[in-house]
């Protein structure tokens, strides 16, 4: 009896070290954040600094995410980096940012260095590129950019589109004397005609505008693999110990997306991003001819992941990176699923196939869990 006694004892003994040992290895989020914080890969502009283009930027002018904390505690802060893609790589890596609003190519740069991110969302699809010469110039092609001073911002997802379109002409980045420029330089450099020519996006419409430029090659309409995909994505450790508030801030992305999608908002959604410093007329420009819904859907679709695969592709033949990363598994679309669902917007945008067409059903999504 007293053997079945001790018998007993240890079997329960082991039971309860089991499940105790169960209920401690299982995930414990931590405490709410006393802050979230935004890296958005622009010098931006305006009063308060912000940026324009991408419905991201809606959810900053409205205060949206600021209205959907408010009584938590939790602090929102957006900080803007001049150095644009590679400058907000550094502030992940460093931990000074949680979210990020970042191009393909710098985030693929990021992840092949051992960024451990997940993208949750597309906020600005098919942006353009243009290549822009002062007036008179005698640059009407891209061909006639070989052996010219070219401003060209290294690093940036707008690179790389530079490089393809350079190849599908014949040259290489060799051909031409590029001068590495961010955005605001490029500007006064093309202006006072420091350089033959620049690639760049809609902030040179400014200049057309005051006749100080001349857009000599532009993407639209064109192939859309020639264009330039943007994304918010969140630090692993903190979708990991937060999940609450990434969805929290996804949706009010997809709320921002939803209403920078709708054609009725066309007007009111220019003259909102024209706070950042960019006449409403440049962003007339850039989106003539094109659906806000087609350029402005949240979705992560085969033409999304397939632009981010030749962004690897490409970036290893110009040994912009080093080494192979893998893009399925990079994509978390658990938290859009849930706010699509959530905000009854699970049909409201169209997903594309790889080449950019119409696709009648969805992609699974890439990762089932945040």
């Amino acid at each position: 009896m007293n053997q079945f006694k001790q018998t007993r004892r240890r079997v329960l003994a082991t039971l309860a070290a089991t499940m105790a040992w169960g209920y401690a290895s299982r995930p414990v989020h931590a405490a709410a954040p006393e802050s979230i914080r935004i890296g958005v890969a622009t010098a931006g502009g305006g009063d308060p600094i912000t940026w324009g283009g991408s419905p991201g930027s809606v959810a900053r002018l409205n205060g949206w995410l600021e209205e959907a904390f408010k009584g938590s505690g939790i602090k929102i802060e957006w900080l803007f980096f001049k150095g644009a893609g590679p400058a907000v790589n550094e502030a992940i890596s460093n931990k000074q940012i949680d979210f990020a609003y970042h191009g393909d190519l710098p985030s693929v740069v990021g992840r092949a260095n051992g960024l451990k991110t997940r993208i949750l969302l597309i906020s600005g699809a098919r942006n353009n590129l243009y290549v822009v010469t002062p007036p008179g110039s005698d640059i009407k092609t891209i061909e006639g950019l070989k052996g010219k001073r070219v401003a060209i911002f290294r690093g940036t997802n707008g690179h790389l589109v530079a490089n393809n379109l350079l190849a599908a002409h014949g040259l290489q980045e060799r051909d031409i004397k590029g001068i590495n420029l961010d955005s605001g330089s490029a500007q006064a450099a093309l202006a006072s005609k420091g350089v033959d020519a620049a690639f760049g996006g809609q902030e040179f419409f400014k200049l057309r505008d005051q006749g100080l430029a001349t857009i000599a090659y532009s993407t639209q309409g064109k192939d859309p693999s020639f264009t330039r995909q943007a994304h918010l994505h969140v630090r692993d450790e903190f979708a990991a110990d937060h999940p609450g508030q990434v969805q929290g801030v996804v949706d009010v992305f997809l709320r921002a997306a939803a209403w920078a999608s709708d054609e009725k908002n066309r007007e009111a959604l220019f003259k909102l991003w024209a706070r950042s410093g960019t006449p409403y007329a440049s962003y007339v420009a850039e989106f003539e001819n094109q659906e806000l819904a087609t350029r402005n859907s949240p979705l992560v679709d085969e033409f999304i992941i397939g632009r981010y695969k030749a962004v690897v592709r490409d970036a290893l033949a110009l040994k912009l990176i080093r080494r192979e990363v893998s893009i399925e598994d990079w994509f978390d679309t658990s938290f859009l699923q849930q706010a699509l669902k959530k905000q009854d917007l699970e049909n409201r945008w169209t997903y594309f196939d790889a080449n950019g067409k119409p696709k009648a059903q969805p992609v699974a999504a890439a990762r089932a869990g945040g």
